[in-house]
């Protein structure tokens, strides 16, 4: 909205300092401080609300240190982080562009998922919240609504990295074609040409591939959403790790926007060139202002949850936001954290099903999951699993920080994975 009312002042009136508005620079910076600004002063009012609603959180007693000490604390505190994003957006990015719309899209829809899914837990006293089926079918919507979007929309387009070779086959230098066209590549880590095609897969499809290609890409796109934002809901369970994980997240996706956005960036890291996409730079500022700010109150010890109003909207943002940019390939890497606290529950769940179905009694390989819980519980607490150790109890607040830590590690590693062929 001031971008356009600014460049109105810059171009008819000759305003002085309206044009600071056509860098993104700037209108990234103030998205950001914004978002905070925004994120801690509506914060403690929410709480307020919160509070005197009586929406906390119920808790069961998993014999984890300090879990009772948070019966009643404040949830659905995502609403936070969703209005810290959405008016800086909405402020300093400009909205006419197809890929802010894809994201201002994905916030209020899985917002809106995770809101319905809080208040069945919270008013409605159903533990189990939003059937899994109606979760699916919003993330599969989503998934299809982004997928089709990137396919039909004309202003969805990139221009390719082209590696220029001496006579040894090694590369010289490496150009941004000049014409801008649809494409179904994508970028891949660790591999010398390194933009994959979904064209591949339907290879085998004669004269449908194109439309093969398009099915199979619309149909990644809701694995990845359903995924990743299924991820940052399991990871949500400490003080501060969905919130600090998804901000250090953002800022590699932000760097990782802003690089394919400036074609000679670009051509530096062999990455495709993507028109437009300099404006995700705004989103992604906003995405960190507003997570940073929700960890004023979410830190350890917590004064609010984010609650799966916060963390399906963060986990979709995320895989959305890679997907837009084409770096979907590197969410395993990037999310890793995400990726480990659903893998380990989903080993945990499979081996204790074989386990039981084999010796009548089922076996557990951690203590406990998702994967976080597993260092909360000591090992001599009679818990028979195959992985016992730590023998103590990691507190909470270095527990998450470590986790952060491991987090730092790998947004520098998937951008380092650019130059690594």
């Amino acid at each position: 909205m001031l971008y356009d009312l600014f460049a109105y002042l810059d171009k008819i009136l000759d305003f002085p300092g309206a044009g600071v508005f056509k860098y993104i620079s700037f209108r990234s910076g103030m998205a950001l401080v914004f978002a905070f600004f925004i994120s801690t002063t509506i914060g403690k009012v929410i709480i307020s609300k919160l509070q005197r609603m009586q929406i906390g959180e119920t808790v069961r007693n998993l014999g984890l240190e300090g879990q009772i000490s948070k019966k009643g604390t404040p949830t659905m505190g995502g609403i936070i982080i969703i209005v810290a994003i959405l008016i800086p957006v909405l402020l300093f990015a400009r909205i006419n562009n197809i890929y802010i719309i894809i994201m201002l899209i994905t916030t209020v829809w899985l917002g809106a998922l995770g809101f319905a899914d809080d208040y069945i837990k919270v008013f409605k006293k159903d533990k189990k919240g939003l059937h899994g089926k109606f979760k699916i079918v919003a993330q599969t919507g989503l998934g299809l609504i982004v997928g089709m979007t990137l396919y039909l929309s004309p202003e969805a387009v990139i221009s390719e990295n082209m590696e220029i070779v001496n006579s040894q086959n090694v590369v010289k230098e490496v150009r941004i074609h000049p014409l801008e066209t649809k494409s179904t590549k994508t970028t891949i880590p660790f591999i010398k040409n390194n933009n994959f095609d979904y064209a591949w897969l339907a290879s085998w499809a004669g004269d449908f591939k194109e439309e093969m290609t398009w099915l199979f890409f619309v149909l990644i796109v809701i694995f990845i959403v359903t995924a990743v934002s299924n991820g940052a809901n399991l990871t949500d369970g400490l003080d501060g790790l969905a919130a600090g994980s998804s901000a250090i997240i953002g800022i590699a996706l932000g760097i990782l926007a802003y690089m394919s956005s400036h074609i000679r960036f670009a051509a530096f890291l062999n990455i495709m060139f993507l028109p437009g996409s300099e404006e995700l730079v705004i989103f992604a500022a906003a995405f960190i202002g507003a997570t940073v700010g929700f960890l004023w109150y979410n830190a350890y010890p917590a004064q609010v949850f984010m609650g799966d109003t916060g963390s399906l909207t963060l986990g979709g943002i995320i895989a959305v936001f890679a997907i837009v940019i084409r770096k979907e390939l590197m969410i395993p890497i990037l999310c890793g954290i995400f990726l480990v606290e659903s893998l380990s529950v989903l080993l945990q769940v499979t081996y204790f099903k074989i386990t039981k179905k084999k010796n009548g009694e089922g076996h557990r390989i951690f203590k406990m999951t998702p994967l976080h819980h597993h260092f909360q519980k000591s090992g001599s607490a009679g818990i028979k699993a195959l992985i016992q150790k730590p023998l103590n109890v990691i507190p909470e607040s270095k527990l998450v920080l470590r986790f952060w830590l491991i987090g730092i590690i790998l947004a520098v590693i998937t951008i380092v994975t650019l130059k690594i062929r």
